[in-house]
């Protein structure tokens, strides 16, 4: 079994920064088997969006609206995946989820609450 616990949501003013931190935890047989980690983000009335993912290889990949502010990056000893959000913006208010996927199965954490005020 695998579980996704996700840190470091919060209030932040618009232009400053937060890093997310999603601990993978679980048997080594299906840690070392995740392919992909993935961040989501879902606003108030809207659909749930890929943000950002990065392989077990270490591509990344982003959204265009936050190219150039966030990254993603990997921690394998830690068996921690991380975002972190820079220039954030308003319209990044959202619940952000962690998203990793094996052919053991897709797993989700539960959401961390980020709030950009203006």
């Amino acid at each position: 079994q695998v579980q996704l616990v996700e840190s470091g949501g919060g209030l932040v003013q618009a232009g400053g920064s937060l890093r997310l931190s999603c601990v993978v935890s679980g048997s080594p047989f299906s840690i070392n088997r995740m392919g992909w980690y993935r961040w989501y983000r879902q606003a108030p009335g809207e659909q749930r969006g890929l943000v950002a993912h990065i392989s077990s290889g270490g591509s990344t990949n982003y959204a265009d609206s936050v190219k150039g502010r966030f990254t993603v990056s990997r921690d394998n000893a830690k068996n921690t995946v991380y975002l972190q959000m820079n220039s954030l913006k308003p319209e990044d208010t959202a619940v952000y989820y962690c998203n990793a996927v094996s052919t053991l199965g897709d797993y989700w954490g539960q959401g961390t609450q980020v709030t950009v005020s203006s």
